[in-house]
């Protein structure tokens, strides 16, 4: 079959397709024919050498690819050869098939594209486990998402909507503004404004009659966070998810004291395999949304597995708007 397969760490530009043998699913596992597979921010950190969780080379990047059901593994009664399924594999998306097991499979709704599935792949259940875990959102409170025009960010805007939050959409491009907008921000907070530190608080408390947000989705890190955590209400939450904009900050405790706040981190990957009911329940809840027309994945940009690097390149430097998924069959 035809894959991308990393021997050595590097940028995404001298990914290659090479021939290798296609996966045998073992005890527990089953095979997935892909047809469509997302390109994640965090598939070129997993490329660099860069993400905290490294597999060995060499191997074959990508999470979170959608396909169908080929094959069976020993002991596998959940699935059916045939099903259309989201697999979250943690390894192994960018390539024809993928062994991967059956219970990081979800059956797709009919009415769900494969490329629909990829876009949705990684970004959504991230945001569901940080809105309903670790951030524990109510109906009717206030979400500040920031980078909301990114991967992560448009799915928590769109999916604290349909959990019936208002919610603050985080930009630091204002010409991205309209699509944060589309996707059901009912207000901007600029995040390119001089004096972050103290402009991100006023327009929160602005937008909140000077009470500040709830929750805070923060994908982005850097002075963002340590402007951000001075907007939260009384008894707020942030969740950490990532560090996009590259720095790492710190933070004192003593201000989580002053304002009874909290401050989570949330790495998926191990809710996946340590919570895999409370991620059937995510998906469930996801699949149910989209059916209602709740939530809408982003528009998905494709691209053909021998431009994986190129879309992937495309990811690091904020050039593709939408989700770049890479087309391995047609639907």
């Amino acid at each position: 079959m035809h894959a991308i397969v990393v021997d050595e760490f590097s940028p995404p530009e001298a990914l290659r397709v090479r021939d290798v043998a296609a996966p045998v699913p073992g005890p527990g596992e089953v095979l997935v024919e892909i047809h469509a597979a997302p390109v994640n921010y965090v598939d070129m950190l997993v490329v660099g050498g860069a993400y905290q969780f490294l597999p060995q080379r060499p191997f074959i990047p990508g999470k979170g690819p959608a396909g169908i059901v080929a094959a069976l593994g020993p002991g596998v009664t959940n699935l059916r050869a045939g099903d259309r399924v989201l697999a979250m594999a943690e390894t192994g998306g960018y390539a024809e098939a993928v062994a991967v097991a059956a219970e990081q499979c979800h059956l797709l709704p009919a009415s769900m594209s494969f490329a629909e599935a990829a876009s949705l792949a990684v970004v959504y259940d991230t945001s569901w486990v940080a809105l309903r875990s670790r951030a524990r959102l109510t109906q009717g409170e206030t979400v500040l998402v920031l980078g909301a025009s990114g991967g992560v960010g448009h799915a928590s805007v769109r999916l604290a909507r349909a959990m019936g939050a208002r919610v603050l959409g985080g930009v630091s491009r204002p010409e991205r503004a309209a699509a944060v907008r589309a996707a059901g921000a009912d207000a901007i907070i600029d995040l390119s404004r001089a004096n972050l530190r103290d402009s991100l608080r006023e327009q929160v408390y602005a937008e909140t009659g000077g009470r500040g947000a709830d929750i805070i989705i923060d994908p982005l890190g850097g002075e963002v966070f340590t402007a951000a955590i001075r907007a939260l209400a009384w008894c707020g939450r942030l969740v950490v998810v990532g560090f996009a904009a590259g720095g790492i900050p710190t933070l004192k405790t003593n201000y989580l004291l002053l304002k009874n706040i909290e401050v989570s981190g949330l790495q998926i990957t191990d809710y996946r395999y340590r919570r895999p009911a409370e991620l059937k329940a995510c998906y469930a809840e996801l699949f149910g949304f989209y059916d209602r027309g709740l939530i809408k994945p982003a528009p998905a940009i494709m691209f053909p597995l021998d431009r994986a690097g190129e879309a992937l390149a495309g990811v690091r430097d904020r050039r593709i708007e939408g989700r770049a998924v890479l087309r391995l069959r047609a639907e």
